[in-house]
């Protein structure tokens, strides 16, 4: 097992705690990682995009002018896409981006996400990070006394005060233990991970 530095919030030693290889120590595939970032990104897409087709747009009930004897293309609609204003063919219509991977290879990414900051050495564990009222300033202090820099902060629960004070913080985001995914762990250079957090994670992890 790989034994790391427990700090507080003032970068002081305070012990340490053993992780289990089989969360912090999977071997990276870089194409399973970006299979399931590519999911979160696929799922995060709206869909929304609509543009009107020839039964859609107004106008167009009356042919424009008779078949045949005019010297004129013929034409049956004023709607047609070949005409200004009229209609988009093949244009984008609200869809469902979403897809899912299997339960399997999305564990086994975030697995590896954690085995990558950590073989970085830009995983750091904390004994525990609250603070006492909502506060950016303090949080920013914090921050730049772990000299974090942009970071994602794993917390067993919702900390509302937290999430709120890291709110305004360009490059700081704040999660529950639930809502660890392998975007944002990937996404923030720095991961920092309260002490009770690591065995909630080796519990949903382990292989």
């Amino acid at each position: 097992m790989a034994r790391v530095t427990v700090y507080n919030v003032n970068k002081e030693k305070v012990g340490e705690v053993d992780l289990n290889d089989g969360v912090f120590a999977t071997e990276v595939k870089p194409h399973v990682i970006h299979a399931v970032v590519r999911m979160q990104l696929a799922n995060r897409r709206a869909g929304n995009a609509c543009t009107k087709t020839k039964a859609l747009v107004s106008g167009g009930g009356k042919k424009p002018w008779r078949q045949k004897g005019t010297g004129r293309a013929r034409s049956g609609s004023t709607r047609s896409p070949l005409w200004r204003k009229g209609g988009t063919m093949f244009g984008p219509q609200p869809r469902d981006y979403s897809y899912q991977l299997p339960k399997k290879v999305r564990r086994l990414a975030l697995r590896m996400a954690l085995s990558a900051r950590l073989a970085e050495e830009n995983l750091l564990v904390l004994d525990a990070m609250t603070l006492p009222e909502i506060k950016t300033k303090r949080l920013v202090a914090i921050m730049n006394g772990l000299e974090a820099g942009s970071a994602l902060v794993v917390v067993p629960d919702r900390d509302e005060r937290l999430e709120k004070s890291a709110r305004n913080v360009p490059g700081v985001k704040v999660m529950p233990t639930a809502g660890l995914n392998v975007y944002d762990v990937m996404h923030y250079p720095r991961l920092i991970i309260t002490q009770p957090c690591i065995p909630l994670l080796e519990e949903r992890l382990a292989p």
